[in-house]
């Protein structure tokens, strides 16, 4: 369990990523809301919300900003502010990710690849819908068995 809401604070907490600084018309920006009826764990063992908001703060820089409620209510948040070229950047306040390197390849496509202590983590795509209403992550990740799995959570816009 702690590990979903540590890939959730990692999702947010190090994605935005522009292969060249994006222009504030990126689909990417604004604020999303992940759909947690659809995540994969028991109900009683979801997060009540969990809020990823991305942001041009200017000089070629994106924020993210990820805010999760706990079961149990208790609020988590982990901010990063970085340039989103492919390039590693530390990521702070994240249970999973200490280090990030994320790329836009395309508008509404980002790609962030994740490390802890110099172990490679998980990689995420996100990928905004044609009409801006939903954003779909599909992580990779290895299982402590040392198997190759995926994920998908879906996300709608909040603003």
């Amino acid at each position: 369990m702690k590990a979903l809401y540590a890939t959730l604070l990692a999702v947010a907490a190090t994605n935005a990523a522009p292969a060249f600084a994006a222009p504030s018309a990126s689909p990417l920006i604004g604020s999303w809301a992940v759909d947690t009826s659809r995540l994969t764990m028991p109900p009683a063992a979801r997060p009540k919300s969990v809020t990823i908001t991305y942001d041009d703060v200017g000089g070629g820089k994106w924020r993210t900003n990820v805010e999760v409620v706990l079961p149990d209510g208790k609020k988590v948040q982990a901010i990063s502010t970085y340039v989103p070229d492919g390039t590693a950047t530390p990521v702070e306040g994240n249970l999973e990710a200490d280090m990030a390197a994320t790329r836009l390849p395309e508008p509404g496509v980002m790609v962030t690849a994740l490390a802890l202590r110099g172990n490679p983590g998980s990689m995420r795509t996100y990928t905004v819908s044609a009409d801006g209403k939903t954003m779909t992550e599909t992580v990779v990740y290895f299982t402590s068995e040392g198997v190759p799995a995926m994920r998908t959570n879906r996300f709608d816009r909040v603003r």
